[in-house]
């Protein structure tokens, strides 16, 4: 236990060591208390206003159809099972494990597996999201305060199991991947369907809500669906700690037994298989290494024989192997199919996803140049002039994305059949229109925020691990190009006013379209020709960045 105690101690001697080091990791951390405050403050506001409910039992043995009692438990099981899933996924996209309290890193030091595994899961339960998420869930026991004693302590106790159930299970995860898929490709895959998971789940709740099966049912219908979902998420390990509270409730002591064996099984499979997964990789030396022939020159076959040209060779071979950026191509796509799903038959709500997709095509190239990482400083080297390499990037980018929203415009003609109606027609070609000027003024904006506004980015070969520091810029720096794509449509948006003003909107949309075209190209040539002069000026910063960046990966 000394040993675990010890490795906890570690983990705050080793952030206050940064914080020492870093005025932005200082700033960074100071926000995120506020935000942990904010979290404990808002929860413990909303759990009171739901206590104070007339339709509240007030201690007693309670039915579980309980009116209010029934709603309440429906919705904290399932909400509780929705956040659980939410922090995992989000945990593996943005966090990673970038942490350096993991097994890996201790491996050396001869810690006994059993003792450093649970200082490892002790230090987890120490840190600044844990004691937030505790905090939060224990502060929801305010909901529960006219149901007694037994069911106040229930929730108290709960609350840490469920934070504990959520560590061990990121840690779990976190151990097969770094054991069981070793090559590069797996990993790009495993990236690729963790992050499509984690937009579904976010957009379930809407798809769920707007379907027609929730519209077309009766109150008693909902009620019955949502007690069963309740009852199936209660009995997995993502809901069983959010369902005890209300099992003391109904002094239902069988159901508790069982919830509390399912959340032990769950703790009990995660540390040993933690333990399997590390005693895996002690036995397995090194993979066997492949040789890989290519034929020919690649994507430099294919470009003009210029400069530019190969900046654009290189900038596509790098995307064909980057799972971090390949993902971003995949995304626009996945949010077209969940439009159409909450469409409801009704195909004008489609069409904006193009616009969506627009929008979403260039954000890795926003940071184009810190992706590239250390392999930008060979066109230093070499004397690349910014002009070119930023027209050598663009080409790639406006291929992409003409392609890709013609081919989805024709898909969603041809889905929809508005090909054959003249105004819908048209209505389609607007939204293509708009989506491709979108694009261009995004990729024009990307040039220029990829050469002042760069923040680290996961290493190529592990997707999921997370650079150490300037967390501050991680989280603002892609806002700008977010926010900024749709500032620069200002003069396509000043005639659709105008339009509006004059009360000519309805039958003259149309003029829109070229107008959004010449907007899109205006600002790409612009954003092409300034992020040029700033790579030139700042070449040098910029890869002594690149250095840093590249620091923080190990």
């Amino acid at each position: 236990m000394n040993i675990a105690l010890t490795i906890a101690r570690l983990r705050w001697a080793l952030t206050w060591a940064t914080l020492r080091k870093s005025v932005w990791q200082t700033v960074a951390y100071i926000l995120a208390l506020i935000v942990a405050v904010i979290t404990v403050v808002g929860t413990a506001m909303a759990a009171w206003s739901i206590g104070s409910l007339d339709g509240m039992p007030a201690g007693g043995v309670l039915p579980s159809d309980y009116g209010t009692f029934a709603v309440t438990r429906g919705f904290v099981v399932i909400a509780g099972t929705v956040i659980m899933l939410a922090t995992i996924f989000t945990q593996f996209m943005v966090f990673g494990d970038g942490s350096s309290m993991s097994l890996k890193k201790f491996a050396l030091y001869g810690i006994p597996d059993r003792q450093l595994q649970v200082g490892l899961l002790l230090s987890g339960m120490c840190g600044l999201p844990a004691i937030t998420g505790m905090l939060s869930f224990m502060v929801w026991t305010l909901s529960y305060r006219r149901m007694g004693a037994a069911v106040v302590i229930t929730s108290l106790i709960s609350a840490i199991f469920a934070v504990f159930t959520i560590i061990s299970l990121s840690k779990l995860l976190f151990a097969l991947l770094g054991s069981l898929v070793t090559s590069k490709r797996g990993k790009a895959m495993f990236y690729m369907v963790t992050v499509l998971g984690f937009v579904l789940l976010c957009q379930l709740p809407n798809i769920i809500v707007n379907s027609d099966a929730i519209h077309d049912a009766t109150p008693d219908e909902r009620g019955a669906g949502l007690r069963i979902v309740a009852d199936i998420a209660s009995w997995t390990p993502f809901g069983a700690a959010f369902q005890l509270p209300f099992d003391a409730a109904r002094a239902n002591l069988p159901a508790l037994a069982g919830h509390l064996l399912v959340l032990a099984a769950t703790w009990t499979v995660c540390f040993a298989g933690c333990l399997w997964c590390l005693h895996h990789e002690r036995r397995i030396t090194g993979a066997a290494s492949r040789t890989m022939t290519i034929a020919g020159l690649g994507a430099f076959q294919h470009m003009p024989d210029s400069v530019s040209g190969a900046v654009s060779a290189r900038l596509i071979t790098y995307l064909k192997r980057d799972p971090r950026q390949a993902m971003l191509f995949v995304m626009p796509l996945f949010f077209v199919v969940i439009f159409a799903v909450q469409a409801h038959g009704e195909s004008l709500a489609i069409w904006p996803s193009l616009i969506t997709a627009g929008w979403l095509l260039a954000i890795a190239e926003s940071n184009g140049i810190a992706y590239d990482g250390r392999g930008f400083t060979m066109e230093a080297i070499a004397g690349v002039p910014g002009v070119k390499d930023r027209i050598g990037r663009v080409r790639i980018y406006v291929g992409i994305a003409l392609v890709y929203l013609l081919v989805m415009g024709c898909a969603l003609l041809a889905i929809t059949g508005d090909w054959t109606h003249p105004v819908r027609r048209t209505f389609a070609l607007l939204f293509w229109a708009l989506g491709i000027a979108v694009a261009l003024c995004g990729i024009g904006l990307a040039e220029v925020t990829s050469t002042v506004f760069l923040y680290p980015v996961a290493s190529m070969d592990k997707p999921f691990s997370s650079p150490q520091g300037r967390a501050v810029a991680q989280g603002f720096f892609p806002f700008i190009y977010l926010i900024g794509t749709f500032a620069l449509l200002l003069p396509t948006g000043v005639v659709a006013s105008i339009l509006a003003i004059v009360g000519v909107i309805g039958s003259m949309f149309w003029i829109l379209i070229p107008v959004a075209l010449v907007n899109g190209i205006g600002m790409l040539a612009l954003g092409t020709w300034l992020g040029g002069k700033l790579l030139d000026a700042r070449m040098l910063s910029i890869v002594e960045t690149l250095d840093s960046f590249a620091s923080l990966q190990h």
